[in-house]
């Protein structure tokens, strides 16, 4: 990029330059630098390039990170054609944690060492912020079965496909047979609950802590060996054959990972399966990214391998590690297609502003997945009294 103003020493010295005229151009040269990096222009004609709408959006972005950046696009300061190629390449770039003060970002990972961020009291705020915002988006963005996570497009041609085949594989992982009673821990709209009773003849409990996802679940499983209830993981003590946890886990916390492990452990019977599917982080962090954490999910955070297992010590068998972070990507892109798709009816319950923040939302979600920063997994795990050989699927 040749576009930044340079200022001579000479010129900064005299006080030719109005400080705030100067200390503007010296973030917009700071962050041309930066995106040079990721091999992103300015105004440029490429489809990942950013088009400079405000020139504030420099300092923004330099003394707010993340918040600064997506922000500052949700307030129409930038605009990117292919925004989730603009993201990938600042992740490739490890340009991930540019700006933003050291000391609110200390003070942030503070907060998550010392309180739980993901107790019982704190644990509804997700709900209530994202998962009741509307089920009219969801259903638009979702398609049908409303099922909420990555779908598996290894043979299929369409989200529908995509999401049938995901939910058939969970059931041949975890071996369902008819009769066999289900826990489905954070079970959303009720997709799994559905496709496990109507395919498999399963017997299913599903708990959520959104009241949109529990009112809603209870009349599409209406008619079928399914029970719906608005309940957190932790107050759970029946006996189930089979757990399954289903884009639930990214909930929970590093703090209470062995306490969700635990309430498995209890509630699975001796020769039972668990699986679980969530996204999962490279490192182990105790705290999501600023922005996602301020506008999409509160007090959320993604597990690690090594959070993971540590959690399941003398509790489980990890029988089957499957990473399926590919799809997502493809996935989210759907999502995104669709929600862009139905924003001419949308708009009538939601405004500028909150399509900007899902666009971006969605984006970012896509590019965390291409640039393989996040990955999705599905874990089998059994008891360790179980004394069945497991054979895994694809």
């Amino acid at each position: 990029m040749n576009n930044s103003v340079k200022y001579s020493e000479k010129e900064v010295d005299s006080k030719m330059v109005p400080a705030k005229e100067l200390g503007n151009n010296l973030y917009k040269n700071l962050a041309h630098r930066l995106l040079d990096k990721a091999d992103v222009n300015v105004n440029g004609s490429r489809r990942w390039d950013i088009q400079v709408n405000d020139e504030s959006v420099y300092a923004l972005w330099l003394k707010k990170g993340s918040i600064g950046l997506g922000e500052s696009y949700m307030n129409g300061l930038w605009d990117c054609e292919n925004l989730d190629e603009f993201i990938c390449r600042i992740l490739r770039a490890n340009l991930r944690n540019a700006g933003g003060s050291y000391w609110k970002k200390l003070i942030y990972k503070a907060q998550a060492l010392v309180f739980n961020q993901q107790s019982v009291k704190k644990a509804g705020e997700v709900g209530l912020k994202h998962y009741d915002v509307g089920n009219d988006l969801y259903e638009a963005m979702l398609g049908k079965e409303m099922v909420y996570s990555c779908a598996y497009w290894q043979n299929a041609s369409s989200l529908e496909e995509a999401q049938e085949q995901k939910l058939d594989l969970i059931c041949r992982k975890i071996k369902l047979q008819p009769g066999q009673k289900v826990l489905d821990v954070g079970c959303g709209w009720g997709g799994f609950a559905r496709f496990a009773a109507q395919k498999y003849g399963a017997e299913v409990v599903g708990i959520t802590i959104s009241h949109e996802q529990y009112n809603l679940a209870r009349q599409r499983c209406a008619g079928l060996p399914i029970e719906i209830k608005l309940q957190d993981y932790r107050s759970v003590y029946e006996e189930f054959d089979r757990i399954v946890s289903i884009g639930m886990f990214e909930h929970v916390g590093y703090k209470n990972y062995r306490t969700f492990m635990q309430m498995v452990h209890r509630c699975l019977k001796k020769n039972g399966l668990f699986l679980l599917h969530c996204i999962g982080s490279n490192t182990s962090e105790i705290s999501t990214d600023p922005w996602i954490n301020k506008y999409i999910f509160p007090n959320g955070m993604l597990p690690s391998v090594m959070q993971i297992t540590r959690s399941i010590e003398n509790l489980f068998v990890l029988e089957d590690w499957h990473n399926m972070g590919v799809f997502y990507d493809l996935t989210l892109q759907e999502w995104l297609r669709r929600f862009k798709q139905a924003w001419p009816e949308l708009k009538k319950n939601y405004n500028e502003r909150f399509y900007r923040m899902w666009v971006y939302y969605l984006s970012c979600s896509a590019a965390s997945f291409r640039a393989k920063e996040n990955n999705l997994w599905q874990i089998v795990f059994s008891r360790q009294e179980n004394d069945q050989f497991y054979q895994s699927v694809r």
